[in-house]
């Protein structure tokens, strides 16, 4: 390991055990059971998701073992759900203001058993994720796919660009601060059965799905111009176009 990437894994690393105390916080506003405190729970949310955000932008990609990639990579799919499933209480609530005791619990549930969820499905489900991306010959066959998107060409969007590049363009001038390119997961194949990818987007609040609908609403044309089905659910999108994850 060089010393670029030792540095980094242990940012990585401080930045996980920072997001420990969120979590305590987060647990203590759960447990209230209230939609009176939504606002501390959107907030603790998007505390997540910054730190999950410079977790991905700035030391992930200067991770080059497999072990310590899956290692980081399990962990970041917790806080994916995590963020998530806070989002979707956040939405829900000021919808209906009113939430059902279970859905408490059920975060409540999901946080308590964070360590076994990644020590097994999200690492499983990980491990396949980099064996795939990895791997020489679907490596190609991937890059094979790249080639002919940028070969390709649309009467509502004529460009020049990979697919991928497209996307990110498209949710930058729709106002998203940052783009993450996934492979899909089983809970997004439960969405979609054709599910490929997860595309995420982010604004910096996200209180504001106003702005979140209207980024995700361009994305979802504009794939959906290339015959990509895709479907919209708050802050990310789950599409069948098989895109190369960042």
């Amino acid at each position: 390991m060089s010393y670029i990437e030792k540095k980094y894994y242990g940012k990585i690393q401080e930045v996980f055990e920072s997001l420990l105390i969120l979590e305590n916080s987060l647990l203590v506003q759960i447990n209230k059971k209230s939609v009176k405190n939504i606002n501390e729970i959107a907030k603790l949310c998007a505390e997540f998701n910054r730190s999950i955000n410079l977790i991905l932008k700035k030391y992930y990609p200067e991770i080059k073992g497999m072990s310590d990639k899956l290692t980081i990579k399990s962990t970041l799919k917790f806080y994916y759900d995590l963020i998530y499933n806070l989002t979707d209480l956040v939405r829900n609530i000021e919808n209906y203001q009113k939430i059902d005791q279970e859905y408490y619990n059920m975060l409540i549930d999901f946080v308590s058993k964070k360590n076994n969820l990644i020590s097994g499905k999200y690492k499983r489900i990980c491990a396949q994720e980099l064996t795939v991306f990895y791997d020489p010959n679907s490596r190609n066959n991937l890059e094979k796919v790249l080639s002919e998107k940028i070969e390709r060409k649309s009467k509502q969007y004529f460009t020049f660009g990979s697919l991928e590049e497209e996307i990110k363009k498209i949710a930058a001038l729709s106002g998203a601060e940052s783009v993450l390119i996934m492979v899909s997961d089983q809970l997004s194949k439960e969405e979609l059965e054709s599910a490929q990818s997860i595309i995420m987007f982010d604004i910096g609040d996200l209180q504001d799905f106003r702005r979140l609908s209207k980024i995700g609403l361009e994305i979802k044309i504009y794939l959906e111009s290339k015959n990509y089905q895709c479907i919209l659910k708050n802050d990310h999108i789950i599409t069948d176009a098989k895109l190369l994850p960042d």
